[in-house]
């Protein structure tokens, strides 16, 4: 059984545009969340979240609409991914190793559940896109979980956005879709599909580079050989 010191539940502070009030609003409210409501509880509800996301994007076939479901469940499982692991800590009530693999795994769940949603609506032509994507964001989280394995360090930021971020941009992309129809996204899917190609290799560039540097500066350097070791060398 694993006794080292783990660190997965301690992130690198996160660079983007809305950390810092989003760490703000987590602390000074979540005095607030009742006392029967623990931390795990929060973070299994993103089942019930993406299951919803996908049957709002089945429904959406019927009536765009719907989508304003996958909207709420977006804020939803933001909130209760945000809150879960701050409210263990407070509580004392954290279960680390736990938390790391449930959380992040049910994030993949969700992350997939609204590109699903999304396969419903598009046209047969872009269906292989919509799976194209659910691959490349799919190595986006790999990314993170290997360099987590490789540094100790995890990092869920990249490029300027974070998880927050991320989950606006499907909000706004749903409104977009909920106003405009769905011939918007179907033209701009093949230019996501490489814009999504060149952020993950420009990612894994840095990543790879940096997990060397940790490598090279962990090498001890080698004792050069004594006078005699030397001279028996060359004998």
């Amino acid at each position: 059984m694993a006794t080292s010191t783990f660190g997965g539940d301690k992130k690198i502070p996160m660079k983007s545009p809305l950390a810092k009030m989003e760490r703000r609003f987590i602390d000074s409210t979540i005095v607030y969340i009742p006392s029967w409501i623990q931390g795990y509880h929060l973070t299994l509800m993103t089942i019930l979240w993406s299951a919803a996301v996908i049957a709002f994007g089945w429904l959406a076939q019927g009536s765009l609409h719907w989508l304003w479901g996958t909207c709420v469940m977006l804020f939803l499982q933001w909130f209760t991914d945000s809150f879960d692991g701050s409210l263990g800590k407070l509580r004392n009530t954290g279960i680390p190793r736990w938390g790391y693999y449930m959380d992040h795994f049910l994030d993949f769940v969700f992350m997939n559940s609204l590109l699903i949603g999304y396969y419903f609506l598009v046209g047969a032509g872009n269906r292989i896109t919509i799976l194209c994507l659910m691959a490349l964001f799919s190595a986006f989280m790999t990314n993170s979980f290997l360099s987590f394995s490789a540094t100790n360090e995890f990092k869920i930021t990249f490029l300027g956005a974070g998880p927050t971020e991320v989950r606006i941009y499907f909000i706004l992309v749903n409104i977009g879709i909920i106003c405009f129809g769905m011939g918007w996204v179907e033209t701009i899917l093949p230019y996501l599909l490489a814009l999504s190609i060149v952020g993950l290799c420009v990612i894994v560039f840095r990543t790879q580079k940096y997990i060397w540097a940790v490598d090279m500066a962990s090498k001890e350097p080698q004792p050069e050989p004594s006078p005699d070791e030397s001279d028996k060398q060359d004998t």
